[in-house]
């Protein structure tokens, strides 16, 4: 609330007076809480989980890394224990002989920190397959942008009899230059509206950033994921507080976590999720 205050005080004074004024408002440090950040996939490869301590708010500095906590995924449907252990700033399991993460499958991630344990809980659901990514090439007289390149299009088809939870991420050349994350139920926007079809084009348009559309000898990375329930709440809070903006934007708040304090009378609160997801991957270069 009182960076929004900031702002807005100090866009009134700029409309006021032709003279710059510096505001300094005493804002308190706060509280500075661990942080997870732990997505397992069914993916090959190493799978990796971030831990660290939240900053003060008007910190710019980078989050210090957790490197003393004990982290085990648990596969309930198996038993099958999966250790992380702390190498290169994060915890990691190397799963490239054998994806970890199954279909149907139930999750549990144990935290043990500070002399005080945690649990979280998540549940990997169905992914439909990319079919094929088309892109057409617009001028800047044909681009409602008004940026000439390649504009792109991914299809895919819903999953039917069951209402299904999806995340879409698109980046550019590789997955190091993120672009676009959209979400999506049932391939449309809300529940109910469709079941089995194919995801609608203002989803499955949306993996070009429009303000700078693909060019030749450049590719898009499309990865389709399936989400809990749960998982998807979080990640849409997440997303509109993070793209929350203007004069009427929303309080900041912290998203309620799925990471229990399991220790009687605890007092450690971990912020962040526990999630899991299938993914289904696909890619298409431009010449």
């Amino acid at each position: 609330m009182k960076k929004i205050l900031f702002f807005l005080l100090t866009a009134a004074v700029a409309s006021l007076t032709a003279c710059e004024d510096k505001i300094n408002l005493d804002i308190a440090k706060g509280i500075s809480y661990p942080v997870l950040d732990a997505w397992i996939t069914t993916e090959t490869g190493v799978q990796k989980i971030r831990f660290t301590m939240s900053v003060p708010y008007t910190d710019n500095s980078p989050a210090p890394i957790i490197n003393d906590a004990q982290i085990t995924l648990t596969d309930l449907n198996t038993g099958d224990n999966y250790p992380f252990l702390f190498k290169d700033n994060m915890y990691t399991y190397d799963a490239t002989n054998k994806a970890i993460g199954i279909v149907g499958h139930n999750y549990k991630l144990h935290i043990e920190f500070r002399g005080e344990t945690f649990d979280a809980y998540d549940s990997i659901k169905r992914v439909p397959e990319i079919d094929s990514i088309t892109y057409e090439y617009k001028t800047k007289e044909q681009a409602i942008s008004g940026k000439a390149g390649y504009y792109a299009t991914f299809h895919a088809k819903d999953l039917k009899d069951a209402t299904d939870y999806y995340w879409i991420r698109s980046y550019r050349n590789d997955t190091l230059k993120r672009l676009k994350d959209n979400f999506s139920i049932d391939g449309s926007y809300d529940e109910g509206v469709s079941d089995g079809g194919t995801f609608i084009l203002p989803i499955a348009q949306n993996i070009t950033d429009y303000n700078k559309p693909f060019q030749a000898n450049e590719k898009v990375i499309v990865r389709l994921s399936s989400l809990s329930h749960p998982s998807y709440d979080f990640l849409t809070q997440v997303d509109n507080q993070v793209n929350a903006g203007g004069l009427f934007a929303k309080v900041l708040e912290n998203v309620k976590s799925n990471v229990n304090n399991s220790t009687p009378s605890g007092k450690i609160k971990i912020l962040g999720w526990f999630g899991t997801s299938a993914v289904s991957r696909a890619e298409q270069s431009f010449k």
